[in-house]
């Protein structure tokens, strides 16, 4: 049923994609891509030091992800940060089948929950920095909103019913 189903999580930092996205590869058998480990080695850098990429290190990244699951077989999930709409636009170019989830959490919220993990590779100032340049997918097809709030069982059930329904349903808000 979900055998060329090909979705994105995304969700700033502390949203819980990380969590959703691993559940839900298991769920639908997919490969797990974590999207920043496929950021240059420099951009890298950067976000560890706290310092927001900027379109030209986000380039090469795109480029990546979409060769990635353009070229994944089977289902695939891949989780990255709440992404402009010009690229995740640019990813469904490359995979024109993506599905979008979007974790919507406020942003005190998602502070709290960076703040509250031990060994966090990120600095707390990049979710300011999210939260600044974030577009939320409101009035994009292919685009699933989910609560932060929910419980992960939750989350996956809600997206599994989500991938299931007829492709109109699916993709009304």
């Amino acid at each position: 049923m979900y055998a060329t189903t090909k979705v994105l999580v995304m969700g700033v930092a502390g949203s819980g994609k990380s969590t959703l996205a691993a559940a839900l590869a298991r769920a639908l058998r997919a490969t797990l891509i974590e999207g920043d480990d496929h950021h240059l080695p420099q951009s890298q850098h950067k976000m560890r030091s706290g310092v927001p990429l900027q379109d030209a290190d986000r380039e090469p990244w795109l480029g990546r992800l979409g060769d990635l699951l353009a070229a994944e077989l089977g289902p695939a999930v891949l989780t990255c940060s709440a992404l402009k709409r010009r690229y995740r636009e640019r990813l469904r170019t490359a995979v024109p089948a993506l599905r979008t989830v979007y974790i919507d959490i406020a942003p005190d919220a998602s502070r709290a929950r960076v703040a509250a993990r031990p060994g966090h590779v990120f600095p707390a100032g990049l979710v300011t920095s999210q939260f600044d340049t974030l577009e939320v997918p409101t009035d994009e097809p292919h685009v699933l909103h989910l609560p932060a709030q929910q419980t992960p069982s939750d989350q996956v059930q809600a997206v599994l019913q989500w991938l299931a329904a007829p492709l109109n349903q699916r993709d009304a808000p």
